[in-house]
């Protein structure tokens, strides 16, 4: 993991006030950023930006958390770059269950967690849970129960 990688990750998972403060700091810096690319390019696809590059895209609108309109408009363009086969269907049903959280909706693929209550993992609610597997089958996502298990503690 590269350095910037591993203190985003503190900052990100820190219950530290000031490392929280920063790390909303640096996802609306990154966002505001990535609206511009967006409305100047288009999705940054691998094709276009690399692979490093698109990942990270996906990473930065992924924790946009207060940014929806940056969520939202990333979610139409890499729509339209899945549907052109220029991007990933996994990081596009994360981030439109990302957005439908953020939106204060119920998640279509089960691939949020809310957090994890005396060991368990708890998901948000799904749209329908009947049909989470077959829906995560069809984006190339694990079995629903694989994925919570791996929110449990060892």
């Amino acid at each position: 993991m590269a350095a910037e990688d591993q203190r985003s990750s503190v900052l990100a998972n820190s219950d530290d006030p000031a490392e929280q403060l920063a790390w909303r700091r640096l996802t609306a810096r990154n966002g505001d950023r990535l609206g511009e690319i967006m409305r100047e390019s288009g999705w940054p696809t691998a094709e276009r930006v690399g692979e490093e590059a698109a990942r990270s895209a996906w990473l930065i609108t992924q924790h946009a958390d207060r940014q929806l309109d940056v969520q939202r408009h990333a979610l139409r363009l890499m729509r339209e770059a899945v549907a052109a086969g220029s991007a990933d269907a996994r990081e596009l049903a994360f981030l439109h269950d990302r957005t439908l959280v953020n939106e204060g909706r119920e998640q279509i693929y089960g691939t949020q967690i809310a957090g994890v209550r005396d060991g368990v993992p708890l998901p948000w609610p799904c749209e329908e849970p009947e049909r989470v597997d077959d829906l995560r089958a069809g984006a190339g996502i694990e079995p629903f129960d694989d994925y919570v298990a791996r929110f449990s503690p060892s």
